[in-house]
């Protein structure tokens, strides 16, 4: 891809988490650094259960006085319901300000540096609003969130050029990255399952926070028998959810897809298999694990 184009993201919403204890309420929570979220870097994080199972991920920006989480929209209430669960005396508030914010995905050849930006989650005040990069992944491009009054007027002066979601959603399959809920079943998946140790979700060295204990055994034991792994497919798409198998055994299930490229959660001892030869099947179609560069599997 060369040229520089922006896609909307009509499924994500923001919320937002004001009053002085917002970074301390956060930090005891989510799996990032919170205090590392300000006006030249968002960070990317993940609310779990107390089992260490996943909920919800989100980016978490800065704007004025304020941290603004970008989550997907249809989900923003219950994200939203749950952190109220734990505001006990903290002097926070928490508003859904999706009305306030459009949220886009700029990308193409080098989209950071149209704006000035390198270097995953590096951010800055952009239009009103705030663009920053990818803090999963450089190659994926620019979030941003700017005033939905005025729109995406700003990306095209700087040079983007307007897109489909589906040519956004083609992009991020291509690196094997996930998308919520799409590819992370909530109260079920594991963080260290679907990479979000290599996407910069996680900060090994911060206090507690809900989760922690099963994520850290996870990771020091080595724990992890499979993986949340991008996947070319030939034939027609089978439906999410639709079981992967290695001959008669179930080797995983199918997560989202377009155009001859997906995700699946596979055993890792199935992966190895079909590396060296051996059928995954989906439906009647077969799948062939892709691992990107950017994901490391311990062996």
């Amino acid at each position: 891809m060369t040229e520089r184009v922006y896609a909307e993201l009509p499924g994500r919403g923001v919320l937002e988490v004001a009053g002085e204890d917002r970074v301390a309420f956060l930090q005891g929570l989510v799996t990032n650094d919170v205090t590392k979220a300000g006006a030249t870097r968002a960070v990317f994080a993940a609310l779990l259960t107390a089992q260490g199972r996943y909920l919800f991920d989100f980016f978490i920006f800065a704007l004025g006085d304020a941290l603004y989480l970008e989550t997907e929209a249809a989900r923003l209430a219950d994200l939203q319901r749950r952190l109220s669960l734990y505001k006990l005396r903290s002097k926070v508030t928490l508003a859904d300000v999706s009305s306030r914010f459009a949220v886009a995905a700029a990308f193409g050849e080098d989209a950071p540096a149209a704006l000035g930006l390198a270097g995953e989650g590096a951010a800055k005040a952009f239009a009103d609003g705030i663009a920053f990069v990818d803090p999963r992944l450089e190659a994926l491009g620019l979030r941003c969130a700017l005033p939905r009054a005025s729109g995406f007027a700003a990306l095209e002066t700087a040079g983007f050029g307007r897109a489909d979601e589906a040519r956004y959603d083609a992009h991020r399959l291509a690196f094997g990255v996930p998308d919520g809920s799409r590819d992370l079943a909530p109260e079920k998946a594991l963080l260290l399952e679907s990479g979000f140790d290599e996407m910069n979700g996680i900060d090994w060295q911060k206090g507690c926070y809900m989760g922690q204990e099963l994520t850290a055994r996870m990771k020091y034991r080595a724990l992890v028998k499979k993986r949340l792994l991008p996947i070319t497919i030939e034939g027609d798409l089978p439906p999410a959810g639709t079981p992967v198998m290695l001959g008669n055994d179930e080797a995983g299930e199918l997560r989202s897809g377009r155009a001859g490229r997906a995700l699946a959660l596979l055993r890792l001892d199935a992966a190895e298999a079909a590396a060296k030869g051996a059928p995954l099947l989906a439906g009647s179609a077969r799948v062939t694990p892709d691992k990107p560069g950017w994901m490391k599997i311990e062996p």
